[in-house]
């Protein structure tokens, strides 16, 4: 494994098996992830998305999964807020006094405007990052002012069970350059199970529709060229559109496109302070598909 590579995808797949088109049930879902804490890719793990509904359910069955009994390290967590985030948070405030078997360290917010993610702001606690998803087709500027308050981050959706759920190359690069620009950290979630753009099924039915999907090496790599200051409006809707793992060169210590390289300390220092992780319903699909490339 390239070092390049493992800097450029470590915790980066925030797993959500519970939401579609997987939509796993909760012993599924957390047996799945279980698992994959002991395979060969673990590395590129991050954290487990769950509803704030189902925290009291998640801490029931954690014990009965087997890592639980050779481990005494508590499951990370990102946990969605719903429109009873009042009572949810006060919910999380109690649970995180109550047990060490699991440590939430992400919030993740629906589309709200920016005067009601302000009054959730207040609210928050303070050892967590919260996430507030950010549509396409309203102005950012709003959102960015409030958004580089401490403790606060921007999430976009990328995908999702339809074609028009899928924002262009232009309307994704415009929000990463953006978001870059004012150092607000970024998740993204849906439709990202694949590393290069292309055409895919819309879910693993064998009659599923399908449509053009952005993939998370390009997407990662322009967060990354972004974040570093040197890729311009044009330069990054290309890099978004690129379908073959040749156009990237990977080395041990850099990675190259066109005339842009990224060195191991750029590519650490995007994903610590910029590009948290993208939310995926699959953990196979992005490691086999890397495995496919000849990349792991």
């Amino acid at each position: 494994m390239l070092l390049s590579l493992k800097q450029l995808l470590s915790a980066v797949v925030d797993y959500a098996g519970l939401f579609p088109p997987a939509q796993l049930s909760l012993p599924e879902a957390l047996a799945t992830y279980d698992r994959a804490w002991s395979s060969l890719h673990h590395w590129m793990l991050g954290h487990f998305v769950v509803p704030a509904s189902r925290l009291p359910e998640l801490i029931q069955l954690l014990p009965g999964l087997p890592s639980r009994s050779s481990s005494s390290q508590p499951w990370t967590l990102s946990v969605i807020l719903s429109s009873n985030w009042v009572a949810e948070l006060e919910q999380i405030h109690q649970l995180s006094h109550a047990t060490s078997q699991i440590l939430i360290r992400a919030l993740e917010v629906a589309p709200l405007p920016p005067d009601k993610i302000q009054q959730v702001y207040q609210h928050l606690p303070t050892e967590v990052t919260a996430f507030f998803e950010i549509p396409f087709g309203v102005d950012l500027a709003p959102y960015l002012k409030i958004l580089q308050q401490p403790g606060t981050a921007a999430k976009l959706r990328t995908g999702g069970l339809t074609n028009d759920a899928f924002p262009d190359s232009g309307q994704l690069a415009q929000r990463i350059l953006s978001l870059a620009e004012a150092q607000i950290p970024l998740k993204v979630t849906a439709g990202l199970h694949h590393p290069l753009r292309g055409q895919y099924r819309l879910t693993s039915q064998a009659d599923s529709a399908s449509a053009t999907m952005h993939g998370f090496l390009n997407v990662l790599l322009l967060a990354a060229l972004a974040y570093q200051g040197s890729i311009s409006g044009d330069e990054a809707v290309a890099i978004l559109e690129v379908r073959s793992h040749h156009s990237f060169q990977f080395t041990d210590t850099t990675i190259h496109w066109r005339e842009h390289s990224l060195t191991l300390s750029e590519i650490g220092r995007s994903r610590q302070q910029f590009f948290h992780s993208f939310g995926s319903c699959s953990i196979q699909e992005p490691i086999a598909d890397l495995d496919h490339l000849e990349l792991l």
